[in-house]
């Protein structure tokens, strides 16, 4: 065991950032120095004292990151002490019905690594063999530290069946909503983004895709118009707003297939007759599965998803408190790293 650094999340809007012991990796388990360790919705919630009766007020939270595997449990042979990896943070209990179904992912006793259990805002991070993703060297690790977003996103766009040629719409411009909108695009959808954010429309654009503001014309109109009257063959909703639920019943094509991505957390508003009418498909999309993180790898690897262009701030775990603080006021960030040792690409 060595000394390291982590941030603690302490209640009340802080961080506090200190000396523990590295954790020895047991039989079945990897130790990862930790690279970068991104800034996500749910760590935001945390951050906001929403999930404080599920994590208390002393946990190292974090799991969006990338670094190089530093010891070996007796009994892996997935790595190699050296690899480059991401983590994959879903520990599911294997005895339940939905893992006895194979959709661990949504294991009804699921521990999220960096919630149910400390997570990657420390210099060292010792996780389940399991959970482990190999990287090509040659993929700087800062980029590889947004693999388990675009995982979602990959998710999201494999539960909707995104074809070639279909007109998509994603509701929500956010950091998962432009990684939707860029996994769906490089699946061959033609793409349209409605954002109120200005800066997220103009990065959107940026990025060659269409977008509509809702809060200057009829987005569903807007919708109509540019399919022909037909609509849209996929909407993803990743808003969390009623007026994005109002939208993505009024611009669905006949079966259309409406991916529900935000998290809700009070009741929506649905227009059932419109899904009555049209023959609309509704699907739920949770997280990922191994398949998602292995196609998020490539996209990132091959310059599919542009994680450059998504990154807006590096911050190092000293100012992890700052990093937050900034973060959570600025409507115009889209992801923000945190550098956790001195390990580099």
């Amino acid at each position: 065991m060595t000394d390291i650094q982590a941030a603690y999340y302490t209640g009340n809007k802080t961080f506090s950032v200190e000396t523990k012991s590295s954790v020895e990796p047991g039989a079945d388990e990897v130790e990862i120095d930790v690279a970068y360790c991104g800034i996500c919705g749910t760590d935001l919630h945390v951050y906001l004292g929403h999930m404080d009766q599920r994590i208390g007020n002393h946990r190292v939270i974090g799991h969006e990151m990338s670094g190089v595997v530093s010891a070996i449990g007796s009994n892996v042979s997935n790595v190699a002490v050296g690899d480059h990896v991401v983590v994959r943070p879903l520990d599911a209990c294997g005895e339940c019905p939905a893992c006895q179904r194979g959709y661990q992912h949504v294991c009804q006793n699921l521990d999220f690594l960096g919630l149910d259990t400390d997570g990657a805002f420390q210099e060292k991070w010792t996780v389940p063999s399991h959970t482990i993703h190999t990287l090509p060297k040659s993929l700087p690790l800062e980029h590889a530290a947004l693999i388990e977003p675009v995982a979602v996103a990959c998710h999201d766009v494999r539960r909707g069946r995104v074809q070639p040629g279909e007109d998509v719409l994603v509701i929500g411009g956010g950091p998962i909503g432009m990684l939707v909108a860029m996994a769906a695009k490089n699946a061959g959808g033609n793409v349209t983004v409605s954002e109120i954010n200005t800066h997220r429309l103009a990065m959107a654009e940026k990025l060659g895709i269409s977008t509509v503001n809702p809060a200057e014309t009829d987005a569903a109109k807007t919708i109509l118009e540019q399919t022909n009257s037909k609509g849209a063959d996929v909407i993803f909703e990743v808003s969390g707003t009623q007026p994005g639920v109002d939208l993505m019943t009024a611009a669905a094509a006949t079966r259309g297939r409406v991916v529900m991505v935000a998290i809700h957390a009070n009741k929506a508003e649905v227009d059932l007759f419109q899904f009555f009418w049209k023959e609309i498909e509704m699907l739920g999309a949770r997280v990922y599965e191994p398949a998602d993180y292995d196609e998020a790898i490539e996209l990132v690897a091959n310059g599919g998803i542009d994680a450059k262009e998504l990154i807006t701030s590096i911050q190092s775990l000293g100012d992890i408190g700052d990093a937050f603080a900034e973060l959570s006021g600025n409507p115009t960030a889209m992801k923000t790293l945190i550098k956790c040792s001195g390990v580099t690409s």
